[in-house]
């Protein structure tokens, strides 16, 4: 298995006439959040048939993945390293499951660089990066680093892992996280924070709880995005209500 043959398969299943669609639609114009991506026009379920075909792949290989200017590429690479995380979850031997999630983690954040569009962290950050820092509390640090970077992509990794943490219901990282995020200038950013509220108002009375309280203390300061996406939910008129406030 080498690099060379998944980008061959993928090419296989590609659609010329749609690169220009996806190009457009992650904004990779000059100045835009995505400039200078490459696309070739795969669909997401044709890139996971593909890196199911490839799930083996070395380190090695999917290194030369993550390098490649095209976006289709580094996705098959990132969602390769999710089948191979969740494989070694499912390691009966507990230290050789630990040894290969640590392994899998340490790589995956050495190529933070390639996960540079919002598609990319939303797939696989959960899958990977908030999976292992939910169960390596002491690494979690990380993501209170990453909140405060200028780069983009890295504020949305830190947003997107708490999704795993969410999921265990854990709220209070992506409370701490969103209170962080309110002056944030990015329209991705207030998506991705309302969105993550609007998860937490899924888990329960305790995460509808967690959501009103964040919503009673924030609401005049949130960004109007961030407010919509996070009520979501909400009934027509309860929505009204919030926005109003």
């Amino acid at each position: 298995m080498t690099a060379a043959k998944v980008q061959q398969a993928l090419k296989a299943v590609s659609h010329p006439d749609k690169k220009d669609v996806y190009q457009r639609f992650f904004k990779t114009g000059p100045g835009e959040y995505g400039e200078g991506d490459v696309f070739i026009g795969c669909t997401m379920p044709e890139i996971r048939s593909v890196a199911k075909e490839f799930k083996e792949l070395s380190f090695k290989e999917i290194q030369k993945l993550l390098n490649s200017k095209i976006h289709e590429h580094r996705m098959a690479g990132l969602v390769i390293l999710t089948y191979q995380y969740a494989h070694a979850e499912k390691e009966k031997n507990e230290e050789v499951s630990k040894k290969r999630k640590k392994e899998i983690y340490n790589f995956y954040m050495k190529n933070l660089a390639a996960v540079n569009n919002w598609d990319l962290v939303d797939v696989t950050v959960p899958r990977i990066v908030g999976n292992y820092l939910y169960h390596n509390q002491a690494k979690k640090k990380i993501i209170y680093s990453l909140v405060k970077s200028k780069n983009l992509w890295e504020r949305r990794v830190a947003v997107l892992a708490t999704a795993y943490f969410i999921s265990k219901d854990d709220f209070v990282d992506i409370i701490k996280l969103c209170e962080m995020l309110l002056d944030d200038k990015h329209d991705l950013m207030h998506k991705a924070t309302g969105w993550m509220l609007r998860e937490m108002g899924k888990r329960g009375e305790k995460g509808l709880k967690a959501l009103k309280a964040f919503l009673s203390k924030h609401v005049k300061r949130m960004p109007r995005t961030m407010l919509r996406y996070s009520i979501e939910r909400f009934p027509e008129q309860e929505r009204k209500a919030w926005l109003k406030k």
